[in-house]
Parts: structure tokens; C-alpha cells; sequence
């Protein structure tokens, strides 16, 4: 049924064989030769060879290695589905993750139609990839410019809210940070965030605090990352830190203005790696100016691009140049 559904039931060639023995898997895919094996799922299967329960350990480490041996003796490309514990981590022994070559994890949310496949572990190539699918009545589409669907679209800019130039992998991406500032009705103030770490956030609000005596302390703090994405490219720090200042002050950032830097404890800019990839990102995009560190412009030719870069070098010169 579901094949009709994607229109693929002609030309699908796809065979399913309803089997937990791997003595038995093995003699019909002698006989039909399969370009591909599909295995759903691991903690179901079990090898006489292992007298256990399918799922233990022992079972799973055999059965995989039985797979494992098959596809290299006979070129045969094995997709192994695993489940997959309450935090996200794959379950049963951690061995079967070392065994393998690849590493694939399926990321979506039930709210969102957007679905994330990143590679975990990947013997023979990077393992910062990521590629992003839109969920449809006719399957998967694959979304080629990720930014779009990561940044709103508004029709007037409101406060606490910029964009960020990261990095996934070897893809440029931009994203809408989100933060949302406000007096604490309780004792102790709340520090939450959606798609980015916490303890980073509280060191970003504690150099606030400290080196430009915003009094963030007695105020509850809210970020997000619009689109569901988790993010950990450091050069996010930047846009997390303008979003945050412009929700308690009350004054929004221009919507064609992007970020790209990391901040220190002393309040400092750093430089981050691949500027160039985030500044042609950010000027495909049709973005006006980019704020970056200083010190990534060393070699950097910023005549050959028609976006206008803005180096800074502390915190200061941001907050001058955006808040006065």
C-alpha cells in the first residue's frame, strides 16, 4: 500500500521476506541475489550458532558479524536498522557501532515536516555531513537550500531575533536565532534553549553581565533555533549574544544583516573557520552586511564580494554599531 502510495509499486523490485533466522536470510538471498539488503531490525534476528535470546548481546554482535562478513565477501551494500534508546542513542551493545562502516541517524520531529539524516560515524568519509528532507504524501524530497526553511519570513523585523552564517559539515547554512527576554516573576530566573546548549548560553549571559553590566541576572532567558535544528558551530555565539541584547533592549535587528564569530569570556571576537564559505552564503542570499571578527580578515579579499563586511574585534563594536 504504501508503495502505491509513492507511485513506486512497478519498478520497485523490492522483496520482503519475513524471516528471523540468518541461516535462512542467507539461503534465499542466494537465491535471489539482492543489489541491497535491508535488515529491520537487528535486535530481531538471531544465528544458531548463539544459543541466547534474540537481542542480547551475544545475538546481535554474531548476527551483525555474520552480516558484516557477507558484505564484504560478496560487495553487497547491508543497511542495518537498530532501535534506538529514549536519549536518542542506538540500543544493545556499543560494539555494533564500531562494527560497522557507517553510522546513520534519521532525525525528525513530530511537529515539524522536516526531517534531518546526519552521519554519526563514517569510516570512509566526514561525519559532519547532513542532509535535510521535507516529509510528503509522496515520500522524502530533498530540501537543496536549507537556509530558506531555517530563517522566517516576516513582514516588519521584531527585537530579539538574528541570523547566524554556520556551518554543518562542509554546508554553509543560514539560521534564525531566537531570544526572548523578560523580568522574572519567581525567585530564581530560567535559562532554557531550544537547539542549543545551555551551559554555552550561560556563560554567553554571564560575560554580559560581567564585562558590560547587563543585569540579566533577575531576567528570564529564552533562545531558540527556528526549524527544530540542534546546532553546535561555535560561530553561532555571536548571533546568540545580538538576539539576547536586542530582546531586553527592545530593538530589532535588521533583517538583512547576518553573524559569524565566536565570543570569548573577556568579550573578544574570534575568528572561526571557512569565512569565506559563510560569506558566500550569506551574500546568495541576498543579505547587505556581514559582522565577523577581525581577525578573520587577515588574506581575506573583501573587494570580490558585494556584500559589505563588518570586521569587529570586541563586543563593544557590535553593540555601538547595531544598539548605539
Amino acid at each position: 500500500m504504501r508503495a502505491e502510495r509513492l507511485s513506486q509499486s512497478s519498478k520497485a523490485n523490492c522483496y520482503i521476506l519475513t524471516e528471523t533466522s540468518t541461516q535462512n536470510i542467507f539461503k534465499q538471498i542466494e537465491t535471489v541475489q539482492p543489489n541491497v539488503i535491508v535488515i529491520d531490525s537487528i535486535q530481531t534476528l538471531h544465528s544458531a550458532q548463539i544459543e541466547s535470546a534474540p537481542g542480547s548481546v551475544s545475538q546481535v554482535r554474531e548476527c551483525t558479524a555474520e552480516l558484516l562478513r557477507f558484505a564484504k565477501e560478496t560487495s553487497t551494500p547491508v543497511f542495518i536498522v537498530g532501535h534506538i534508546t529514549k536519549d536518542g542513542s542506538i540500543a544493545g551493545p556499543k560494539v555494533l557501532e564500531h562494527m560497522v562502516d557507517t553510522v546513520l541517524q534519521f532525525e525528525g520531529d513530530r511537529h515539524h515536516v522536516y526531517r534531518i539524516l546526519r552521519a554519526v560515524k563514517n569510516r570512509f568519509g566526514s561525519a559532519s555531513e547532513l542532509g535535510i528532507y521535507e516529509m510528503q504524501g509522496s515520500g522524502l524530497r530533498e530540501v537543496s537550500n536549507p537556509s530558506e526553511i531555517m530563517i522566517s519570513q516576516r513582514d516588519e523585523p521584531v527585537s530579539g531575533v538574528s541570523i547566524a552564517a554556520m556551518l554543518e559539515g562542509v554546508r554553509p547554512m543560514m539560521i534564525e536565532v531566537q531570544a526572548l527576554v523578560s523580568n522574572s516573576a519567581f525567585g530564581n530566573a530560567q535559562r532554557s534553549s531550544t537547539g542549543y546548549d545551555t551551559k554555552r548560553l550561560n556563560m554567553l549571559l554571564a560575560v554580559l553581565e560581567k564585562r558590560f553590566g547587563f543585569r540579566l541576572s533577575a531576567q528570564d532567558v529564552f533562545l531558540n533555533i527556528a526549524g527544530g535544528l540542534r546546532v553546535e558551530d561555535p560561530a553561532i555565539d555571536l548571533a546568540v549574544v545580538v538576539a539576547i541584547i536586542s530582546s531586553q533592549q527592545d530593538i530589532a535587528i535588521r533583517s538583512n544583516l547576518t553573524f559569524a564569530g565566536e565570543v570569548g569570556l573577556s568579550g573578544e571576537i574570534r575568528a572561526v573557520n571557512r569565512i569565506e564559505q559563510r560569506i558566500q552564503e550569506a551574500e546568495k542570499l541576498g543579505f547587505d552586511g556581514i559582522f565577523i571578527s577581525k581577525f578573520n580578515t587577515k588574506g581575506l579579499d573583501a573587494k570580490k564580494y558585494d556584500i559589505a563586511i563588518r570586521p569587529v574585534a570586541k563586543l563593544e563594536d557590535i553593540f555601538s554599531a547595531l544598539f548605539g
